[in-house]
């Protein structure tokens, strides 16, 4: 038994012409579009990625800084205690109990504001280098560093913090003076990729332990109203 319907063929068109109509006049009926929240969680984990990222570079970074430098700074085991001169750069060298006793908010503040800062310092070295090879590699550095400060700017403002008021700060305060000879500037220079190591070392372990604390991104379902 065929049980197929059989229509007439001079009754097609008709039954078209019903079809396009009721298409033409169905309601607008809710579209389900699946969107990801790209919340604190990733944000964090975007920022931690980008931090190790840093550690890597820095590291054939300084070396190839400190070779330019000369000895002794680039000798393995030099060093010097740190210049008074030398505290215009954001110090890492933090009690880690202490450290680890701040808020979150607290926390990310103070990356913010060092990172900002050591960026105005990099920036700075840029102009003075004398190879092109040390330039190109300063200036992709500070691209990378730049990137840190908007990604801990995005962590902060992710998880309702506010961006520290007030400016980074300059390259050298005003009226500062420049360092009397080429040794202490060279020290300047060493201290400054000193203490960034270290900040990109502490700053790894801090964004490793907020994102523990904080959930993942979810998937939610927007529905929309949507016409034909």
């Amino acid at each position: 038994i065929d049980l197929r319907c059989r229509v007439p063929a001079g009754d097609s068109w008709g039954i078209f012409a019903f079809l396009c109509a009721a298409l033409c006049n169905l309601p607008a009926v809710p579209a389900l579009n699946g969107t990801e929240e790209l919340g604190a969680g990733q944000s964090i984990q975007k920022t931690y990625d980008l931090t190790r990222y840093l550690e890597h570079q820095l590291r054939t970074l300084a070396g190839t800084y400190l070779n330019y430098l000369g000895p002794p700074f680039n000798e393995p085991d030099f060093n010097p205690p740190r210049l008074a001169r030398a505290e215009r750069v954001p110090s890492a060298t933090v009690d880690l109990d202490l450290w680890r006793g701040l808020t979150d908010n607290a926390r990310l503040a103070a990356n913010y504001r060092a990172y900002s800062r050591l960026l105005c310092y990099l920036r700075g070295l840029d102009g003075q280098v004398g190879t092109v090879e040390l330039r190109h590699r300063l200036g992709h550095f500070c691209s990378s560093l730049q990137g840190l400060v908007l990604s801990i700017a995005g962590v902060m403002s992710s998880l309702g913090y506010p961006l520290p008021a007030g400016p980074a700060g300059p390259t050298l305060p005003p009226g500062a003076p420049t360092a009397p000879n080429d040794f202490l500037k060279k020290m300047d220079d060493f201290w400054l990729l000193k203490e960034l190591q270290t900040w990109l070392w502490r700053s790894a372990k801090d964004f490793n332990r907020l994102k523990k604390k904080v959930p993942p991104a979810v998937v939610t379902l927007r529905i929309e109203a949507r016409g034909f």
